[in-house]
């Protein structure tokens, strides 16, 4: 079943890009730093084509504590389709919601061994994958500030799901030139990333940013920041045409 949830961390796990090992990770419910992204794993992962993943998701369903589920079924913000699976497993929501904090609804520790790790790159790229993505989520800002460059796509993203992560890190993260065009066009789709112009102006100098979003974005821009990307060759060529079109537009 199709949790209705959208998310980075979500998304992954949807268009099935986990491997077996994270899959049978999250299924326990260790991994996702919110109630949201939570419950939505565990509901996807029972449909799992692993019949070891599927059943460690219902088992980790099972464990579920019933008061705070209920609680979190009764809030607004839940999807409606997480509310008609655990209606059809015979769970409705409470009389009244949970308060709005969205942390997990079933606590299961830290990242173990990764708790402790540094921001050094060198020993955050000796983690296991399972771990990286675990510090991606609930780790520090250094740590996140080097994960969001991590090979692993999954690992990337996942930063971006963390609960603690800040507009000004998205900002840093959009002029970074080693981020993958996989971060920078979820962040340009973040509608609250984008009210921030910092974000836009990095997204659009970033010559990893794929043209067609950058193109979109140019136009929020100020005067003086089209005029500076004009003669920008960092910069694909569309992108400095479309610059100087503006330039001339706002001329007449």
């Amino acid at each position: 079943m199709d949790p209705g949830l959208r998310s980075p961390l979500i998304d992954f796990f949807r268009r099935g890009e986990a491997g077996r090992d994270v899959r049978l990770i999250a299924a326990q419910g260790i991994m996702a730093p919110r109630a949201h992204e939570q419950l939505a794993l565990l509901v996807l992962l029972t449909d799992d084509p692993d019949a070891e993943v599927a059943a460690m998701a219902n088992t980790t369903i099972g464990r579920l504590p019933a008061d705070a589920l209920r609680s979190f079924l009764a809030r607004s913000d839940a999807p409606e389709e997480i509310r008609q699976f655990f209606a059809a497993r015979g769970i409705e929501p409470a009389t009244s919601p949970a308060e709005a904090a969205d942390d997990p609804i079933l606590e299961a520790g830290e990242a173990g061994e990764a708790e402790s790790a540094s921001a050094d790159p060198k020993m955050l790229s000796s983690l296991p994958i399972v771990a990286r993505m675990k510090l991606a989520m609930k780790g520090s800002r250094e740590q996140r500030a080097q994960l969001v460059r991590d090979s692993n796509r999954m690992v990337a993203t996942a930063v971006l799901s963390s609960p603690k992560l800040t507009d000004a890190e998205v900002e840093t993260f959009t002029k970074m030139g080693n981020v993958s065009e996989d971060v920078l066009r979820i962040i340009s789709m973040n509608r609250n990333w984008l009210k921030n112009y910092g974000v836009i102006h990095g997204l659009v100098k970033n010559p990893k940013t794929p043209a067609a979003i950058s193109m979109q974005l140019i136009h929020r821009l100020n005067e003086k920041d089209v005029k500076m990307l004009a003669m920008d060759r960092n910069v694909p060529e569309v992108l400095r045409l479309v610059a100087r079109k503006l330039m001339v537009k706002a001329l007449r």
